[in-house]
């Protein structure tokens, strides 16, 4: 005898609208399930099981009583992710895997006396933007010409993770869900965001976005976790009305574009020249002009006016082809480095490094003892 479960038909519409369905959309496509919503019929619990993996709910959650109040630990500002109401469940999903990781590393630092972050909470609101980016070029040890002496955004990119890194400050970069390739992060959903915690601060970048807008993203999140505020932004190119993301803003720009750096090299005010000496956009060289007085406002929005009709060139996927290295910045170096040390002292399983770095058996040993 088949053995069918009676499922409620408001946890069945919850599901397929967390998984960003349209409810109507998602049962005219899905005949069987129109039933079960209907209540016509009743699943199996293997049609139940294989509907959850579709929507991508916990199969638990389709029997509670009500729904369960789910929302990304921190506010996302601009873009589509700030906009409207509930939450995107790949970010959300992006989310939970790094605090998964966080919350280990709370433990493995403090339990092995490892000298933590000093830059969280290390500045206000309140504190003047020029003594906030002094204290970030100190802690990172770049000077304000330092992206002069890098040949691409790629390598200012990296520079940047690794001085972050250096700092105590741990650094992901993902394009997907996971390792499911089937899952892209979308930009206008999710740019990066910051991770605030007292012991292991973490930074998160979309890896689908441009590298110049990568390197932005940063230094943005580095002043995020300076302020001790978790935060996450998605694609736009307006300026937020939010305090701290103007603050979190505007350090970034000045570390980046340091206006004193900008007038002694604008000469003709050429902004492609400018945009890869200091591998920002455009966008950003014109805003810092601008707000300097190196750009008049006419000047500005004929800038304006160009850039924001110039038809969008998908980013380069030269970063896909090699496993081990994307899965070096999906993972992380210093998490990984951890990771490896706890394993290789017996403080960690096999089972809790796979789970926690999403590589398992011969492709986890291949990682860590040829990529780290």
């Amino acid at each position: 005898m088949i053995h069918r479960i009676d499922i409620k038909p408001e946890m069945l519409a919850w599901a397929i609208e967390r998984a960003g369905h349209d409810v109507a959309v998602y049962l005219g496509q899905h005949p069987d399930v129109d039933a079960w919503y209907r209540q016509e019929k009743q699943p199996t619990v293997r049609q139940l099981e294989t509907f959850a993996n579709q929507v991508r709910v916990p199969f638990g959650y389709l029997f509670l009583d009500h729904t369960p109040q789910e929302s990304v630990p921190f506010p996302v500002f601009r873009g589509e992710a700030g906009q409207k109401e509930g939450f995107d469940l790949d970010v959300f999903d992006t989310v939970n895997s790094v605090r998964l990781r966080q919350e280990w590393l709370s433990d493995y630092l403090v339990d092995n006396d490892i000298p933590l972050c000093k830059m969280v909470g290390s500045v206000t609101l309140s504190t003047p933007v020029a003594e906030t980016v002094d204290l970030l070029r100190q802690r990172l040890q770049l000077d304000a010409r330092w992206a002069f002496e890098l040949a691409s955004d790629g390598a200012a990119v990296s520079k940047m993770t690794e001085q972050l890194e250096e700092a105590g400050i741990f650094v992901a970069f993902n394009g997907i869900v996971g390792n499911d390739t089937h899952r892209p992060l979308d930009v206008k959903e999710c740019r990066g965001f910051a991770l605030v915690n007292n012991v292991a601060p973490y930074i998160f970048v979309n890896s689908q976005d441009a590298k110049r807008a990568q390197l932005f993203t940063l230094v943005h999140e580095a002043a995020h976790i300076m302020l001790g505020v978790s935060a996450g932004h998605a694609e736009t190119d307006t300026l937020s009305h939010d305090a701290t993301e103007r603050y979190c803003d505007m350090v970034a720009a000045e570390f980046l574009v340091p206006a004193m750096v900008l007038r002694e090299v604008w000469g003709d005010g050429d902004l492609k020249r400018l945009s890869r000496r200091f591998w920002v956009s455009e966008l950003v060289i014109a805003r810092r002009a601008h707000n300097i007085g190196m750009m008049s406002d006419r000047a500005y929005r004929a800038f304006w006016q160009e850039y924001s009709h110039r038809p969008h060139t998908p980013r380069s996927k030269r970063d896909g082809g090699d496993f081990y290295r994307s899965s070096l910045k999906r993972v992380g170096k210093l998490f990984a480095i951890h990771v490896r040390n706890a394993v290789n002292s017996s403080q960690l399983s096999y089972t809790e490094a796979y789970r926690l770095t999403g590589l398992k058996g011969h492709t986890y040993d291949v990682f860590m003892n040829n990529n780290i």
